[in-house]
């Protein structure tokens, strides 16, 4: 995200997240074994036989409360208050059972098998922080993260869930956001969580089940969908795309909203039917993972020299640039921008529109449109 992100280049990984990112061998995989039972509150004893240690129950309750408290107060679930009680509920540090801080050269695992006391009551502290939590590093550069509990918050209220919605979520990561909503929906069935890597699919199942809950996650490609289980009314993406996938289209009923990252944006989309869908972005930034899959490929950067730097440095000719990345170069970018007295994000959207995509400044059919990779 523009003010808390973790590292701008690795993305806010949505609970990201870890889209597709592979676990790397210095990521101390045996720190978040599998867990033999459910326990809520407590933490497990290193090196025992499965039984849990309820030493630190007391300080992930109160932390998730206060999380819960501070949540509230930045009015992320204000259009949709029912979330305050998932996020009550769910234990978010069974989703992270290792992750890593920023230190002087690098960065320090905290980990709930950790044999100090002080490091693990850190550790179950830091679950609850505000904050994105690094959870896959290779040779010391961070790959991906466990997004900001406020900014999960913020889309999950955007993406107007309704009781009875079939929600599919693209990147499961962590599997967090797929107890949240199943919490919300309160049936397991209703929410299908895909993401590309078998070691990443396997970890979120043991966490889920360790929370106790029991969706259907899915190893494959996101961009494809998961047909076999469509219809879909949401499909809530937590990693960055180019553009928006046909195959989405698709597998969602008539009036069925899509929520993803786009560009440095939150693209929110009403799909009309297998073949047209249009919206616009919210006004919030956010930097996620790119999308892994066969047929997405990463963008070029943008050569920035010779222009301004009110420009060059500012977030939102930033996110401008992204989105018209292949159709405006910087400099032409840049007089659009500065004559339109620098556009916010919610002046922008998308039209998906059989096999034409383009994004648009203020009006779809306007003097503004750039048709948007394929």
């Amino acid at each position: 995200m523009s003010t808390q992100d973790l590292d701008r280049d690795a993305g806010d990984a949505g609970d990201s997240r870890d889209a597709g990112d592979s676990r790397g061998a210095g990521d101390a995989r045996d720190a978040g074994g599998a867990r033999n039972a459910k326990d809520a509150g407590g933490l497990w004893e290193p090196g025992g036989a499965g039984e849990p240690a309820r030493e630190f129950a007391g300080s992930a309750d109160s932390a998730r409360a206060a999380l819960v408290r501070e949540i509230e107060a930045s009015g992320a679930w204000a259009e949709d208050p029912v979330w305050r009680d998932a996020f009550a509920a769910v234990p978010r540090h069974l989703f992270v059972p290792y992750y890593y801080v920023g230190v002087a050269g690098g960065y320090e695992r905290r980990w709930e098998l950790s044999p100090d006391p002080a490091a693990r009551e850190r550790w179950v502290r830091g679950a609850y922080a505000d904050t994105p939590l690094a959870t896959r590093l290779r040779d010391g550069e961070l790959l991906s993260s466990s997004s900001q509990p406020s900014l999960m918050a913020m889309m999950l209220a955007a993406l107007e869930v309704r009781d009875g919605d079939r929600v599919l979520e693209i990147g499961a990561g962590t599997g967090y956001n797929a107890a949240l909503l199943a919490h919300r929906l309160g049936d397991d069935d209703l929410v299908t969580t895909i993401d590309l890597e078998p070691d990443i699919t396997e970890a979120a199942r043991q966490h889920l089940a360790a929370a106790g809950y029991h969706p259907v996650v899915v190893t494959g490609d996101g961009a494809r969908g998961v047909p076999e289980r469509a219809p879909f009314d949401r499909i809530i993406a937590t990693c960055t795309l180019p553009s928006i996938p046909r195959a989405w289209l698709a597998q969602c009923r008539p009036g069925a909203r899509i929520l993803t990252p786009l560009a440095t944006g939150l693209l929110a989309l009403t799909v009309r039917d297998a073949e047209h869908a249009e919206g616009r972005f919210l006004h919030t930034p956010a930097y996620f993972v790119p999308l892994r899959g066969g047929s997405r490929r990463e963008a070029e950067r943008a050569q920035l020299g010779g222009l301004p730097s009110r420009g060059r440095d500012h977030e939102l000719f930033r996110f401008l640039l992204a989105l018209t990345r292949g159709s405006l170069d910087p400099q032409e970018a840049f007089a659009l921008w500065e004559r339109e007295r620098q556009p916010t994000r919610e002046r922008y959207g998308i039209t998906v529109r059989g096999e034409h995509e383009w994004a648009w400044l203020d009006d779809p059919e306007g003097p503004y449109a750039w048709p948007m990779p394929g």
